[in-house]
């Protein structure tokens, strides 16, 4: 069936009320959309911001004629629509489209990240099965990239291994898969330790081997391999307890940095470790050293 698209040119200040009066013409859903390519980073807690120049995306049913809702629309909000533009769109299989956008990914010399309904590139690799879901880490962003060409850079054997905000269980699972004794994973959304569970299982990981922890509950017990891909501000505040979850001679990687924000974050673990130059890929770093 296909679809009939309007998209609307707005500001941030508009979102509410045309939001309001698409759904009130009848669309099935309202999305909005950055019209310029412009990032939104760390956003304050319990706010959704906008971009400040939004494109609003409206899909109504096949058959719909643009010419009414249009003119309704004009009515609802009590002024001329801002630039808009109307379009119709052929249906197809979304889900089919989906997961054939995501393909396997190699990092470092050893693993690769396959998704589940593809066969692995290299069968004798190490292949961690993931499928895209709603928690954060799949190896496509350059931030968990950075972190996973680390980990496969690093002589795991026998480690206990801490992932700080472990999202999808990415970080976690590829250690013990690249022969980590055990690893940690904490994250502060119970959807994400969810994820983790449900990915480690697809990888055939024993909960024992992989114990997941809110954040108030995770031992204090310290490491000899940490990741943390968060955010500079956290990774910055937590300085202190992330530094000592580390056990002296183990190794640290951060992530989820944006490249003007590393050198702030090298200055709150460079009393507690050696580092070594920062890596950088496409804007995001990444910060590793060892414990002194």
């Amino acid at each position: 069936m296909p679809w009939l698209q309007v998209r609307l040119a707005i500001s941030p200040e508009q979102a509410e009320t045309y939001e309001d009066a698409f759904l009130e013409v009848g669309a099935v859903s309202v999305t909005f959309m950055d019209a310029e390519d412009q990032p939104i980073f760390e956003p304050e807690l319990n706010t959704t911001p906008l971009w400040a120049h939004t494109h609003l995306l409206a899909l109504f049913e096949g058959g719909t004629e643009p010419a009414p809702v249009l003119a309704h629309l004009e009515l609802l909000t009590g002024s001329p629509l801002p630039e808009h533009h109307t379009e119709v769109i052929e249906d197809q299989d979304w889900e089919r489209s989906w997961m054939d956008g995501f393909q396997p990914m190699r990092f470092g010399q050893r693993l690769w990240i396959v998704p589940s309904w593809h066969a692995a590139p290299e069968p004798d690799a190490v292949n961690l099965l993931l499928d895209p879901g709603l928690a954060f880490g799949t190896g496509t962003h350059p931030t968990t990239a950075l972190c996973l060409e680390w980990l496969d850079g690093q002589d795991l054997k026998g480690c206990n291994v801490l992932d700080f905000g472990c999202g999808s269980g990415i970080l976690a699972i590829a250690a013990l898969l690249l022969g980590a004794k055990e690893a940690v994973g904490t994250d502060i959304d119970v959807q994400a330790l969810e994820a983790s569970r449900d990915n480690a299982g697809r990888n055939h990981i024993a909960e024992a081997l992989f114990p997941l922890y809110l954040p108030e509950d995770l031992p204090q017990v310290p490491a000899d391999v940490v990741v943390a891909n968060i955010l500079a501000g956290p990774l910055v505040s937590l300085a202190p307890q992330l530094s000592s979850l580390v056990k002296p001679g183990g190794r640290l990687a951060l992530s989820g940095i944006l490249a003007e924000q590393g050198e702030d974050v090298a200055a709150a673990y460079a009393k507690d470790f050696d580092l070594d130059p920062i890596a950088n890929r496409d804007g995001w770093v990444r910060i590793s050293g060892l414990k002194r």
